[in-house]
């Protein structure tokens, strides 16, 4: 059912970015609705890795980023802001301090400001073109995401790419499976110390290095997989037994309507400034991987600190008239 709310900041997007602008907004008593094109919150964190560790989250040397996702939401509890979720916002109109928002469901948001936390966009995987392939997707004999880890024990998995994602899903599941490694070439993109680890445990004969080799048919009957059969570029084959199938060729971005609200952009990037996080627009923010300008890290931890300059700066458009006391939480606590 269409809704109209009205709130001081929309936040469009419910990644781990998105969620914690809500804290931010929260302790500076600002109301907030969130709004996401997926059916839950979370982002890729979420629908693509939940189980996933994640090193680089201060003081947690590890953890899953289904987890993540859940402490934000425990975080975000005491503010009970409304969600408009499986909802693509379509259009931006008015102007800093009188916004509208629609979304594809008919809801309206009137918001003094926005922030935008929508990650990569609309997100899906890059597909190899492989003659059969979604008989094999409808199975789940190929997977583009590891959702739950346990449901690969015992299986003969091929791992076809060069990025983090096949480096890191090589080593988490090298101990449970038969995992083979197809890459066109012997250096990876990962990052470096993983890249090593995966070097040593194919030095153990804890997985197999299939290079350089790239994809080339799949083998099977029913949307049942028996083998993948790679390929050299001077042609020379080879048939690997396999149950499943997880290629790793990165994701495809698409803004999809932000990219026609005329903020200043990179390419598929909204181009910010670093100081308070604003876009062209006065009174729009861009935060996280959608947000762009020199020096900026893709890492969920700037994503936070955007995600607080961000609703410190949306403070002065949503009260113009008001001076903001800076407070820290551990003398302010959280508001009830």
């Amino acid at each position: 059912m269409a809704q109209e709310i009205e709130t001081d900041v929309a936040i469009v997007g419910a990644g781990p970015v998105g969620l914690f602008s809500v804290f931010e907004l929260g302790m500076l008593k600002l109301s907030a609705v969130l709004i996401d094109a997926l059916t839950d919150v979370g982002g890729q964190c979420a629908a693509l890795y939940p189980e996933k560790p994640i090193y680089d989250i201060p003081a947690h040397p590890a953890i899953d980023a289904g987890e993540l996702v859940a402490k934000l939401e425990q975080q975000i509890a005491p503010f009970d802001t409304p969600r408009l979720l499986g909802r693509r916002v379509e259009t931006l109109s008015g102007q800093a301090g009188a916004f509208v928002l629609t979304t594809d469901q008919g809801d309206t948001i009137k918001a003094r400001a926005v922030i935008v936390a929508a990650g990569a966009g609309a997100f899906g995987p890059n597909r190899p073109p492989l003659e059969g392939l979604p008989a094999y997707e409808a199975t789940g004999a190929v997977q583009y995401y590891v959702r739950q880890r346990e449901l690969l024990r015992g299986k003969r998995v091929v791992i076809a790419g060069g990025g983090d994602s096949a480096v890191d899903w090589a080593l988490a599941l090298k101990d449970i499976a038969q995992v083979s490694v197809v890459h066109r070439r012997p250096k990876f993109r990962a990052a470096p110390e993983t890249a090593a680890q995966l070097d040593a445990a194919a030095a153990r004969g804890e997985v197999e290095m299939v290079i350089p080799y790239q994809l080339h048919a799949l083998h099977g009957t029913g949307g049942t997989l028996t083998g993948v059969e790679v390929a050299t570029l001077k042609g020379d084959t080879k048939l690997l037994p396999a149950d499943v199938l997880l290629p790793f060729f990165g994701l495809s971005m698409d803004l999809g309507p932000i990219a026609s609200w005329g903020l200043e952009r990179d390419l598929h990037h909204v181009t910010i400034d670093p100081a308070t996080c604003q876009t062209s627009t006065p009174g729009v923010f861009a935060i996280g991987d959608v947000a762009n300008y020199p020096g900026k890290l893709k890492l969920i931890l700037q994503g936070f600190s955007e995600a607080a300059m961000a609703a410190h700066a949306a403070f002065a458009v949503v009260h113009p008239d008001q001076a903001l006391h800076f407070e820290y939480s551990t003398s302010k606590g959280v508001p009830a």
